[in-house]
């Protein structure tokens, strides 16, 4: 596996340019930035939520940092929770297990970007398989999540 089909399909539709890094196998979004060389603030993961209403929502921030719930949940104004992993696979058929590409348009997903990725000057982020890394601007991204909402709510949790 490479990308995946729902990634590709999202990424041609929307007429961006971008390049696939590939990099030894790696088990995280953290793992992914050193094998590939990135610095991990240029690497966007995604963790997967739910709020008290059982709404999904796709929070998207730096593989080095983690999601502050307290933080988001209040800019949202929704009690918010990580799903279990065996509940985020389903959704995500066409991808790895924990290789999320962050783009929540591409799974029809409600997703909030963390303003430190919009303020980087180019982003990586997970194909879909653990092997390789989307690479784009810093412009294809922004166009990419235009619609979506930006807000500061992650936390440093590796230098």
């Amino acid at each position: 596996m490479t990308m995946s089909n729902r990634l590709n399909q999202y990424l041609a539709a929307n007429e961006v340019n971008y390049e696939l890094v590939p990099h030894r196998h790696s088990k995280n979004s953290l793992s992914s930035a050193i094998a590939a060389n990135v610095a991990a603030p240029l690497l966007a993961k995604a963790v997967i939520l739910e709020d008290h209403e059982g709404r999904k929502i796709m929070a998207v921030l730096p593989a080095n940092h983690k999601v502050s719930l307290r933080s988001l949940g209040d800019k949202l104004n929704r009690d918010l929770h990580l799903l279990k992993e065996t509940q985020i696979y389903p959704m995500f058929k066409d991808c790895e297990h924990g290789a999320i590409p962050s783009l929540g348009g591409a799974f029809n997903l409600e997703a909030v970007y963390d303003d430190l990725l919009v303020e980087a000057k180019e982003i990586y982020f997970e194909a879909g398989d653990h092997s390789n890394l989307v690479h784009m601007s810093r412009k294809s991204f922004i166009q990419l999540i235009k619609d979506a909402k930006h807000l500061r709510f992650s936390y440093q949790s590796v230098h």
